[in-house]
């Protein structure tokens, strides 16, 4: 019997499906793309059932406007996996599908591959070659970049020429555009490269032959200090599931790693590798799936959405520094990539690699504990030798802008022998905060709980938490002075005062707000690499990953905040934080030091890290998380809340303690703490307030926030509040 009902899932934020009639001239499948009304709006969502009957009548059913996919937008197993996705972090199932859609597809356009522009030269532009382009900088850039083939308008504006220079060429009829569609090729069986491979050591290859022997699913955790040659594995891992014809995914934290990481695929292996993240306008975004989808590419490098790409045949997934916290998404659908990867994995039967110097403590401990396979290498690739740590003591010295003395000459003695040195300090703008220095009055964001940053650059102060900002204040609010200061030290006050202590060298600042152009973050590593800086100043975006060889001293300039923070995981960060950016010094042949500057030389985690490795620091904290039961011992839900009434959410809040107390499943295994006001109490105008639920295993977690949700959702207080759930938060503030 022909179905006539088609259960559809929309993206509105109700934990429900909606019923529609359908005509029948129209067809669609589970898993496939509708247009439908939704009050006086038209949504898109996906077909999760076809049935005969409803729970209402068909009177009151309205009928689907247009079939849009004739067949499933993502495989059976990936459809699944988002079902689970929606149900493990409790987010509405029609938002969790669309979270997972690229935007073209939200809007309801084809799953087809859309044109795109590219650049070639003329026969009259090869032949000026022969006579030059004079003073024209820019064009002679954008030619040199054209000279071997057509490039994308996108790769073209990625190398920051401009579209406005190639319109000047355009119209001296040295280059022209092409609109292209992406071919499919099959890839050669011939996959890799003849490359100069450095030499795998035992312990690299004993990692690698362990997963490729291996049959089905396994999560296998790849622990190697920093410089062991981590990506070496995962080239070597890659190649023989791409000489079976599947496919590869890379997961990378940030989209400042993937430069350095694609051009190493793509030197490496002879298929087509497409690159998924947040960066992409529409159109790429679309072709990089559908490429994934449609088996054109090899291998798909992406942070933390590609993991939601359909693929056509999967082969390996590697989840490269696997502790990093922009796994965890933040907003909308809170899923970890990292658990969900292995997830992944699990449904489509293929080994998965979590790789990290320094394991996030959950993972270490199901590696400890036998449910993932542990692979270690301890031994720095080449001839890279350890790097000497030492702790600085600052107490009672001066600091200039955030610099002693003692950290000053040992700059001066590694800059005059032609090295570079790497500044690490994780706070950006000029200063945290503006004060005045008659009263003591501080510079205010009016919606929030949070000071001003000054930025000098900009001339202006920012809120880093809302965004607000406004010209630079003269005169205090206070007391009417015009002597304000500046408090603490940015990344910005750090540039200009090394600029007066080291003239002949130069320094480059990379943050945020120094890397918003695209493609300026490219460039700036490019020419770090080039020697064209000495001194490189940087928040945690330069502790990752990057390559730089002539670096021989790292300094980190604050690390007190995170001995005493009320985050239990700010400990795990600070040593994961101080592993990392080590790894950035002395990564050749050169030895490198690296120097923390602290108020507090004694404490513990310091001297852990100091003279002992990180695992050692891990097992420790282990034992402490047992003792105080917390994550991985214990399993955490973090109710958020906020209103422009303090006072609603702080009852909303209340009221959500005693539904959940009160609910049958609630044992003595189970806690409930708080309501508290959240870490910053008061942001954009709201009020925020949190609550913890703990419990003692997963799946009474997941049944209690199944079977509590409804009632929540019928408290009084419930539609005058914003309040969400965050399953296993990594933030709690």
């Amino acid at each position: 019997m022909r179905p006539t009902i088609a259960r559809v899932a929309l993206p509105v934020p109700l934990d429900k499906q909606f019923d529609y009639l359908i005509p029948s001239h129209l067809f669609p499948v589970i898993g496939g793309r509708v247009s439908v009304p939704f009050g006086p709006k038209t949504l898109i969502g996906i077909v999760t059932q076809l049935a005969t009957q409803s729970d209402f009548k068909h009177s009151q059913l309205k009928e689907i406007k247009q079939v849009l996919d004739s067949e499933p937008v993502w495989s059976e197993s990936l459809f699944q996996l988002l079902k689970w996705c929606s149900q493990f972090y409790q987010y509405p199932l029609g938002d969790t599908l669309a979270n997972a859609l690229p935007s073209a597809l939200r809007k309801g356009k084809p799953a087809d591959f859309s044109t795109l522009l590219e650049w070639q030269l003329t026969e009259a532009g090869k032949n000026q070659f022969m006579v030059g382009f004079g003073r024209a900088v820019q064009q002679e850039r954008a030619m040199r970049a054209l000279e071997y083939g057509a490039v994308s308008h996108q790769q073209l504006l990625e190398q920051e020429i401009s579209g406005s220079v190639l319109k000047a060429l355009q119209e001296k009829g040295w280059v022209q555009s092409i609109e292209k569609k992406p071919e499919i090729k099959t890839w050669s069986s011939e996959v890799e490269v003849e490359a100069d491979k450095p030499k795998l050591n035992q312990e690299q290859a004993v990692a690698i032959a362990t997963v490729n022997s291996a049959q089905g699913f396994g999560c296998y955790l790849l622990e190697g200090v920093t410089g062991s040659g981590k990506t070496e594995v995962y080239l070597n891992l890659i190649k023989p599931v791409l000489e079976r014809g599947q496919q590869a995914l890379v997961l990378v934290p940030e989209i400042g790693l993937t430069p350095q990481t694609i051009n190493r695929f793509r030197q490496r292996f002879n298929v087509p590798v497409e690159v998924v993240h947040s960066g992409l306008n529409e159109t790429e975004r679309l072709n990089a799936w559908l490429s994934a989808r449609d088996k054109a590419a090899g291998i798909v490098i992406g942070t933390r959405s590609a993991l939601l790409t359909p693929f056509a045949d999967l082969g390996i997934i590697i989840v490269d520094e696997e502790h990093d916290s922009s796994y965890k998404q933040q907003d909308s659908l809170r899923y970890h990539a990292r658990d969900v990867a292995v997830m992944r994995a699990n449904k489509e039967q293929i080994p998965i690699v979590l790789g990290s110097a320094t394991p996030a403590l959950e993972t270490l401990h199901n590696a400890l504990s036998g449910k993932y396979h542990h692979l270690e290498l301890s031994q720095r690739a080449g001839n890279a030798k350890p790097t000497r740590n030492r702790v600085l003591d600052v107490k009672g010295l001066y600091l200039e802008s955030g610099l002693s003395a003692p950290l000053i000459a040992e700059m001066r003695k590694h800059l005059g022998a032609g090295n570079q040195v790497m500044l690490f300090l994780n706070r950006r703008g000029f200063s945290p905060a503006l004060m005045c220095h008659e009263c003591g009055w501080i510079a205010e964001c009016k919606r929030c709980d949070a000071y001003y940053t000054y930025h000098q650059n900009s001339n202006e102060i920012r809120c880093h938490h809302c965004g607000s900002q406004q010209p630079v204040i003269h005169q205090c609010q206070g007391c009417g002075s015009t002597n304000l200061v500046t408090v603490g030290v940015g990344t910005e006050q750090l540039e200009k005062q090394l600029q007066q202590l080291f003239p002949e060298y130069r320094a480059i600042r990379i943050d945020r707000d120094s890397t918003r152009r695209k493609g300026s973050l490219e460039s700036a590593l490019n020419a770090i690499q080039k020697g064209e800086y000495q001194i490189l100043i940087g928040t945690q975006m330069l502790a990752k990953g990057h390559h730089f060889p002539d670096v021989t001293l790292v300094a980190l300039l604050d690390v007190d905040g995170s001995l005493y923070s009320s985050d239990f995981r700010a400990s795990e960060r600070l040593a994961q934080l101080f592993i990392q950016v080590a790894g950035r010094a002395g990564r050749a042949s050169k030895p490198g030091e690296v120097v923390l500057q602290t108020h507090h030389p004694e404490h513990s985690l310091l001297q852990a890290l100091l003279n002992h490795s990180y695992r050692h620091f891990a097992q420790t904290a282990l034992q402490e998380r047992q003792w105080a039961m917390l994550p991985p011992y214990t399993f955490l839900t973090l109710f958020r809340a906020e209103a422009n009434n303090g006072e609603v959410v702080e009852e909303f809040m209340r009221q959500v303690r005693y539904t959940l107390e009160a609910h049958p499943l609630f044992d003595e295994t189970c806690q409930v703490l708080g309501p508290t006001p959240a870490p910053l109490a008061k942001k954009a105008g709201k009020y925020r307030w949190q609550l913890l639920l703990q419990t003692q295993t997963r799946p009474l977690m997941q049944r209690l926030l199944t079977s509590a949700k409804p009632a929540i959702e019928l408290l009084p207080h419930s539609k005058k509040v914003r309040w969400s759930l965050d399953i296993e938060p990594q933030d709690l503030s």
